[in-house]
């Protein structure tokens, strides 16, 4: 789910590559509704093609959503792929016995019991990950146990808890304080009385703990959706829903769906915002769809009066991808605002230079509405009318504030607009780039037909293109069903022809990993 938050400049260089390279890996969106996608222990799995620059695109494969690497989800599946009874039931008792070992309901009659234990019974183990009753202390006696957990603590689950650091699953990075303290500040003077906060457990916590601690300028309420079974222990059902962001699944079914409803549809849908955080590893499109999912559940509380308004939203993500987010969302704008964790190296407050954070937001409020703090070190542009870094300067150029980084940006005369500081003008790819590029790498164009006008999903061959792949295909199953029969005939498979079969379906599988 997310890859090497770590690495800023790999991650660049891929989401770079994605634009331009010469293979990946897509997710198709329009799949035929009429066929549900399969399931995994994450919910419905999403459909994938491995796409390369000048081919026809090869067969088409569904994939856990949730994880990018086949030893967190192994699931694997192609499309057009029939799976046999006994398969099916298998899969369903293995996706059964993935799931959290306590129900939503269970988890909550425990909490309950918990907060009423005096102060010394109240305990938490660290290798389970688990609050104990006195029940449970008899299992868990040769494994680290912390006591005395306060009421202070149950309230900051987020500290209790082990961040799930998994790179390409969880990435699960927790904001800063001073981000959420600037964040909640922020809410509660442009008047939103509702937070749901995808993805975003630390952010959740703090404005619950502001709220029950008797302050009154706060009285936001918040709801969390996460994928982090974990905080059920902590919150009752309407202050917590088990959540994949990249497929809109609740992990315990209508029930939860409607407490999301009736949070987001409170109040006629008046004074809620959606905060979200996903790991930067995440496609963009899957996580456009689900968000444009939860607009839509907001909307069916609107009148139609109020049809043409917008949920509001911060998305926080790098801001290496303005282009992809803006693509979905045209109406957004990526603000100065550089969002610092606890847990990472890297992205922390302070940093100068190409180590500070990348993390920008991205919103649809109007930027003249959002003030930055000047003691952090922003500044208001009366000629853009919104708050950017000190070193973002004004370009008369490009009548703009351009700087994407933090950094001053130069104008380039010949490419028309402002590029990063360590950037030069390459005059045999006629754009600028770093130094020590290579101008052979790969270029802009159509995957399919080569052409630089368009990309492969707008290609006006594509149709012809996945019906010559598809007679393809159909010619080497019937040649390979036909292999079969010949080596099945009076005689078992042999060992050789087993590993053979093996080693397809594994080098099938690191599509994912490619």
């Amino acid at each position: 789910m997310a890859a090497l938050r770590d690495q800023l400049g790999a991650v660049e260089a891929e989401g770079s590559t994605s634009q331009q390279g010469s293979s990946g890996v897509e997710v198709v969106l329009h799949s035929d509704p009429a066929t549900p996608a399969p399931l995994c222990p994450h919910g419905p799995t999403l459909l994938f093609v491995k796409v390369s620059q000048g081919k026809e695109e090869t067969r088409r494969f569904y994939a856990c959503s949730a994880c990018r690497d086949r030893k967190d989800c192994s699931f694997f599946q192609w499309e057009d792929e029939k799976l046999s009874g006994a398969r099916l039931a298998a899969r369903e008792a293995h996706n059964r016995r993935c799931q959290p070992p306590l129900s939503r309901t269970k988890c909550v009659e425990r909490y309950l019991k918990f907060i009423e234990l005096p102060l010394s019974q109240r305990k938490f183990c660290q290798g389970c990950q688990q609050l104990l009753l006195p029940d449970d202390w008899e299992k868990h006696l040769e494994h680290q146990v912390v006591g005395d957990i306060s009421i202070t603590q149950l309230k900051r689950p987020s500290q209790l808890l082990y961040p799930l650091e998994n790179k390409k699953t969880n990435a699960q990075y927790l904001f800063a304080d001073r981000s959420c303290h600037f964040l909640i500040d922020l809410l509660s003077t442009l008047g939103f009385r509702r937070v749901l906060c995808v993805g975003t457990p630390r952010l959740h916590e703090l404005i619950r703990l502001k709220a029950s601690g008797g302050d009154k300028k706060s009285n936001i309420k918040s709801l969390l959706l996460d994928i982090d079974f974990r905080y059920s222990q902590f919150y009752l059902e309407d202050s917590f829903c088990h959540y994949n962001m990249f497929n809109h699944h609740f992990f315990d079914g209508k029930a939860a769906l409607e407490i999301c409803r009736t949070f987001l549809q409170e109040d006629k849908g008046e004074g809620v915002i959606m905060v979200t955080d996903p790991p930067f590893g995440g496609l963009v499109e899957p996580l456009a769809v689900t968000f444009k999912k939860l607009i839509a559940m907001w909307k069916e509380g609107q009148s139609q009066d109020n049809n043409q308004k917008e949920l509001p939203i911060f998305w926080i993500f790098p801001y290496f991808f303005e282009s992809r987010i803006c693509q979905f969302f045209p109406s957004f704008c990526m603000l100065d605002y550089q969002v610092d964790y606890d847990n990472h190296a890297l992205y922390k407050h302070g940093k100068t230079g190409r180590k500070q954070s990348p993390v920008r937001i991205f919103t649809n409020i109007p930027p003249n509405k959002i003030i930055l703090p000047v003691e952090e070190g922003y500044r208001f542009c009366p000629l853009c009318q919104r708050y950017v870094s000190l070193e973002n300067q004004h370009c008369e150029h490009c009548n703009s504030c351009t700087s994407k980084d933090g950094r001053k940006w130069n104008h380039c005369f010949l490419c028309k607009k402002c590029v990063k500081p360590s950037w030069i003008h390459c005059s045999i790819c006629n754009h600028c780039a770093l130094p020590d590029h290579s101008c052979e790498g790969p270029k802009d164009g159509c995957f399919i037909c080569g052409e630089l006008d368009h990309k492969r999903g707008t290609c006006p061959n594509i149709s012809a293109s996945k019906k010559a792949n598809k007679a393809v295909r159909k010619q080497k199953q019937r040649k390979s069903n036909k292999m079969k029969m010949e080596t099945t005939k009076g005689q078992p498979m042999n060992h050789t022809s087993v590993t053979r079969k093996k080693k397809r379906r594994e080098r099938a599988h690191q599509y994912l990993c490619s």
